[in-house]
């Protein structure tokens, strides 16, 4: 090559070098030349206060730190049926075949390590009827295993499922008894398929019960949910919601949804100390034995309360025993009102159910109670559910007995009509005293109070004093005796046995 050719060839490369570099000037905003027209702005136009950055840099740093402690869940199933859903709770789907029988449906979710050695907290809705090597776990970092069931609890939607892995990071979990309304959260889980995802909100409600929980045979589950409006979507399911402290103080498990089955403003969170206690049994016995009180409750509201003649409108109010439960071995009757367990407050039977469900069979309750003008203390050792224990039907239920109509009583204001017991009624309701509900007016007080058709009247409590309802002269002089606007309980029966306190507003007639 001649000395000519070298030298044409190092111009060559040089006007291209300059030519490159002129062009990635250009694209850059700087410039190596002095001819460059473009420039962007880059100055801060606002510092915002140190609270502010401090707020924006711990979002990052719990986002940073929570995330890989929160796993993807893939699981396939046998559809051995289509499961109902409740409208509140679209939360967790699955790709429905057209057909029920047994096929294999596919569906995601969210967990929560909870330990070194790999065992996962998440919703038993996610991991129902998974097959044998249906459950695949996918961490942050992208490994996958293969994870089996260790336990499920139906009662609160809880289930722990385990990898073989080492050397994790488990999650720290926080104190939900702690959690207060208004407070920063951030919900960390996989919604829709979209892995790793990150939303922020603030706790709307504590103890909230959305009707979402039952178990197989009918019973209602335990819910005590924390309600949030951090966006939480079909996959969360299992998730972390975490407190700014990075601890993890509920598992998301429900949405208030649309139509379409996603997120319109509320979440609802197991809170993590009813779920930490669950995941302590189903680790150690594959399974959680609740202790149960052995009464049928409801909350305390303001006609119930002026009724029993109390001058605070928050409690659980026991509506009646099962025979043969603890809680009526320990001395605890119909229409107590429980104020506090162990020392703690409550004042919802959702509250009430989820302090005692942490319990098990032979570990002891201390119940707070109001009854008859004073406070007094009853310990209560638990026992397991009878398992030939029912559920009382106390809500629009009908029960057909004809009753002798000679002689009915009908309150217009208050929308019912009574009649005396027949021979056969009173042995059919296994009683010698009392009316029969024969009609309740549709959209009248007494339907608004659910007041049931066909079952009996039988005892009424006024101002915290009991009043027997022998007949219907006895029901007709009770009412006539009441004050406008004075509230008081009526004690009924059911066919079943099973009674219950419906509380109405005078004037019944």
């Amino acid at each position: 090559m001649s000395k000519r050719t070298v030298l044409i060839a190092i111009a060559l490369v040089s006007v291209g070098l300059l030519s490159g570099a002129a062009l990635v000037s250009s694209y850059s905003g700087g410039g190596l030349f002095a001819d460059s027209r473009v420039a962007f702005n880059t100055d801060t136009p606002f510092v915002p206060p140190a609270g502010v950055a401090d707020l924006n840099q711990a979002f990052a740093e719990v986002a940073g730190r929570v995330t890989p402690q929160v796993v993807y869940i893939k699981v396939k199933s046998q559809n051995k049926s289509i499961r109902r859903q409740s409208p509140q709770m679209p939360d967790w789907f699955f790709q429905i075949p057209e057909h029920e029988g047994d096929q294999i449906r596919s569906g995601s979710g969210s967990g929560i390590i909870l330990t070194e050695d790999g065992y996962i907290l998440t919703n038993r809705h996610v991991v129902e009827n998974a097959i044998e090597d249906g459950i695949t776990v996918t961490m942050n970092d992208n490994r996958e295993f293969d994870a089996r069931v260790i336990g499920e609890d139906e009662y609160t939607d809880i289930a722990v499922i385990k990898i073989d892995a080492s050397g994790l990071s488990p999650a720290a979990l926080g104190n939900s008894e702690e959690v207060k309304v208004g407070e920063w959260v951030m919900a960390v889980g996989n919604p829709l398929g979209l892995n790793s995802t990150v939303t922020a909100g603030i706790v709307s409600a504590i103890s909230r019960n959305i009707g979402i929980l039952r178990d197989s045979q009918g019973f209602g589950g335990i819910e005590n949910f924390i309600q949030t409006d951090a966006a939480v979507n079909p996959g969360n399911s299992g998730g972390a919601l975490v407190n700014l402290n990075g601890q993890v103080i509920g598992v998301n498990t429900a949405i208030a949804g649309s139509m379409s089955g996603t997120f319109v403003g509320y979440s609802f969170a197991v809170p993590i100390n009813l779920a930490k206690t669950v995941a302590q049994s189903l680790i150690r016995d594959g399974k959680f034995e609740r202790g149960y009180i052995g009464i049928r409750i409801g909350d305390l509201d303001a006609r119930t309360a002026e009724a029993l003649g109390m001058d605070v409108f928050k409690g659980v109010f026991v509506q009646s025993l099962v025979e043969d439960g603890a809680g009526k071995a320990a001395g605890v009757k119909d229409s107590d009102v429980i104020v506090a367990v162990d020392g703690k407050p409550v004042e919802s039977a959702n509250q009430l159910q989820a302090r005692v469900g942490m319990k098990h069979p032979g570990e002891s309750v201390e119940l707070k109670i109001w009854r008859d003008g004073k406070y007094i203390t009853k310990t209560v050792k638990l026992k397991a559910r009878s398992a030939d224990e029912t559920v009382a039907e106390t809500d629009d239920k009908e029960i057909e007995v004809e009753a002798d109509k000679a002689a009915p009583a009908t309150f217009e204001k208050s929308g019912f009509t009574v009649s005396p017991l027949t021979p056969e009624a009173k042995k059919t309701f296994e009683i010698e005293k009392g009316v029969m509900i024969d009609n309740v007016k549709r959209n009248s007080p007494a339907a608004e109070a659910r007041l049931p058709r066909g079952a009996v009247i039988f005892e009424a409590i006024r101002k915290g004093q009991r009043v027997d309802i022998n007949s219907v002269g006895d029901f007709r002089k009770f009412v006539a005796s009441l004050d406008d606007g004075e509230s008081v309980l009526l004690r009924i029966k059911f066919q079943s046995k099973e009674t219950a306190f419906v509380p109405l507003k005078a004037p019944l007639d």
